[in-house]
């Protein structure tokens, strides 16, 4: 237990946003003396500079849509302006209520919160400044960062999504450089906040991790709201000047713009942390583990970002929580990564959980799996929000839902329901037996399910 010094824990966790925090709450829950450092917030990128803000300003771009278009609905409203200080001034005070709610709840629990950069200089022993805290066990939980290519300098002209949160102005123009859920969410934020966005992905599909048919009516819907975009072709260049960015691809194509956002994915934050010192493994910038999230040296443990896989908060937050427990004696169970669900909040929605067709084919065979696609046009809530889109089930033939697939505005909401039946293990006779509350859009997944079960009553057989 703790030392006169104050300096000897049970746990020293490295870095406080969601796989950080979750671990601290959750091991101070479980009796454990925990130090928590960080060298910037607690609450880490989620809560500062990614998750919150991001979808903050998706809602400020929702209503300026719902303005625009309010005719349509016999409701004659105008859009009047986007006030980029009004709208950074909601989104600080949301961050600001959540922090100040964060920080109570960590002093509630009696964490020790160290401010500064800490860096591991021991199999049990962080140092931050001049002195070195020890603990029995060691967290590693230092986050990503906005990366960008190799040669592709950040300044200027050319920024990541930590610079386009806080501009005070809309672009007229914007090129996005990575069409995945950061650079989808920033062309559907700009688009309706009134820029010309262009976004350049060398992948042969948008939002490219999810199942080919959500990327493909994705495209749809991006070229139906006047979102530019070219695939297929990797980035080559770009040159800057007093009055824009000019960017070149690889097989000569250029495009000119007021912004060129970088959204190329996150990188780990590993570097002159210790880690390679103390003799962990990484592999690019990667801490990796085992199953357990054990680094393999020490009682050391690493979670959310700097674990390679998925980059989402609640990953990390759930990977908190399990090593906090897994630390205690608890035995948790290992997460499986395929159920974490996945989402991108721009207009339309897309929400995923489990595996996606090509890869249930891959673990199951060619001829043991099974899909169907039902249309949110069938659906009365989806009708008077006036949205398009489907629900898409993928099964193992006379097995359970291994992936549930959803494009959609609001789909984000129904992901819930999504996870519990790939995670359970759900047959379609299991959720088609349950009762989806009408009108909702999570009748849609009831009715997905009827059909796949063999008695679909709102759609054509």
């Amino acid at each position: 237990m703790a030392d006169t010094n104050g300096t000897a824990f049970d746990i020293v966790v490295l870095g406080a946003g969601s796989g950080g925090y979750a671990a601290a709450l959750r091991a101070a829950q479980l009796g454990k003396n925990v130090a928590l450092i960080e060298a910037d917030k607690v609450g880490g990128t989620c809560l500062h500079n990614g998750c919150i803000p991001t979808k903050a300003l998706l809602h400020a771009a929702e209503l300026a849509d719902n303005a625009r278009e309010g005719a349509h609905f016999g409701v004659h409203s105008t859009l009047d302006r986007i006030d980029m200080g009004g709208v950074n001034q909601y989104k600080d005070t949301v961050i600001g209520g959540l922090y100040k709610g964060l920080q109570g709840l960590i002093k509630s629990r009696k964490i020790t919160v160290i401010e500064g950069f800490g860096k591991l200089v021991g199999q049990n022993a962080v140092q931050v400044g001049d002195t070195t805290y020890t603990g029995e066990h060691v967290i590693l939980a230092t986050g990503s960062y906005a990366r960008s290519l190799p040669g592709l300098e950040i300044g200027g002209r050319v920024i990541t999504s930590d610079q386009a949160l806080t501009l005070d102005f809309v672009p007229k123009s914007a090129i996005i450089l990575g069409g995945g859920v950061i650079g989808s969410e920033f062309a559907s934020v700009w688009k309706s906040f009134g820029a010309d966005v262009t976004i350049i992905e060398a992948l042969p599909h948008l939002v490219p991790n999810e199942d080919v048919a959500l990327s493909k009516a994705f495209e749809r819907a991006f070229r139906k709201r006047g979102i530019a975009f070219n695939l297929g072709v990797r980035f080559q260049g770009v040159t800057q000047n007093d009055s824009g960015v000019h960017v070149t691809l690889e097989d000569g194509k250029s495009f000119d713009a007021d912004l060129l956002l970088v959204a190329v994915g996150r990188g780990p934050r590993t570097s002159g942390v210790g880690y390679e010192e103390q003799g962990i493994t990484l592999d690019r910038g990667f801490v990796i583990t085992d199953e357990k999230l054990h680094t393999g040296v020490g009682n050391i443990w690493a979670v959310g970002d700097i674990v390679p896989g998925l980059q989402l908060a609640h990953r990390g937050f759930a990977q908190g929580i399990f090593v906090a427990e897994q630390i205690a004696g608890l035995n948790p169970q290992p997460i499986v990564e395929s159920g974490i669900p996945r989402v991108t909040y721009s207009h339309p929605e897309v929400a995923s959980v489990g595996l996606t067709e090509a890869a249930a084919k891959e673990v199951h065979g060619e001829d043991a799996v099974e899909t169907l696609e039902y249309n949110l046009a069938g659906n009365g809530k989806s009708k008077i929000l006036d949205t398009q889109g489907f629900i898409k089930l993928v099964r193992q033939k006379d097995g359970p839902v291994v992936g549930v697939h959803m494009i959609g505005d609001r789909v984000g909401e129904l992901i819930g329901e999504g996870q519990l039946i790939v995670n359970w293990e759900a047959y379609p006779e299991d959720v088609a037996s349950l009762v989806h509350a009408h009108p909702t859009q999570n009748e849609a997944l009831g009715e997905a399910h009827l059909a796949l079960a063999g008695k679909p009553l709102h759609a054509h057989n």
